[in-house]
């Protein structure tokens, strides 16, 4: 069978695509945290600027995100970039928009009442927040998450738009090349295995935390 002949050749861009994921999950979800934090700031001057970062991000599609950071240090500011950092620069602040949102929601989600009940029971702020609230927050954030990590394994496709080869690029060319569509269907079969593992990861991690129900 082809897919065996070219089997190699679309496991070293799976390992491309997985490395893609696992950095802008790396960058993201920290980089989404403190932008959550300061978006719920009533502090103007913080607020807008940040309103505007996530207005950009969520607005405008990914594939453009990639391609203006692949252009735009080099030739308008002068700053060498190599694709698949550009890939990860792009992929990172594209993310952290929606986690940002993610994770607001979930902080906004928890009743101000807990807060006060910590402080009651002689809890710091920073226990109540560590003991009380987070393992709450990530109850409810686990659904909206594992369909972003879901969406980041399909999104790593979009990397060959500027010449980076990962599993989607990997296939095409050899279906190109081997004019058979068997790299293609198992591309397909590598994203759905892809996803199938980070549903299964995220449903252990739901499981871990079903006694906090609401």
């Amino acid at each position: 069978m082809v897919t065996f002949q070219i089997l190699p050749y679309l496991l070293e861009g799976t390992w491309r695509a997985l490395q893609i994921f696992i950095l802008t999950l790396v960058f993201s979800i920290p980089l989404g945290i403190v932008i959550a934090r300061l978006r719920q700031s009533t502090v103007r001057i913080i607020q807008l600027p940040v309103r505007f970062y996530l207005l950009i991000m969520r607005g405008t599609p990914l594939i453009l995100q990639l391609i203006f950071f692949m252009y735009f240090p080099p030739f308008v500011l002068g700053i060498p970039i190599g694709r698949f950092t550009a890939v990860i620069l792009a992929f990172s602040l594209n993310y952290a928009a929606y986690f940002a949102e993610i994770f607001r929601g979930g902080l906004e989600s928890i009743p101000r009442g807990q807060f006060e009940a910590g402080h009651v029971l002689g809890f710091s702020s920073g226990q109540t927040f560590t003991r009380i609230i987070l393992p709450q927050v990530i109850k409810r954030i686990l659904p909206p998450s594992a369909s972003e990590a879901m969406t980041l394994i399909k999104d790593t496709a979009l990397a060959q738009i500027i010449g980076v080869a990962e599993l989607f690029r990997a296939a095409q060319n050899s279906t190109s090349r081997l004019v058979s569509i068997e790299p293609i269907i198992a591309a397909g079969v590598i994203y759905l295995i892809l996803n199938s593992l980070v549903a299964l990861v995220f449903s252990r991690f739901e499981k871990k935390l079903s006694y906090y129900r609401h």
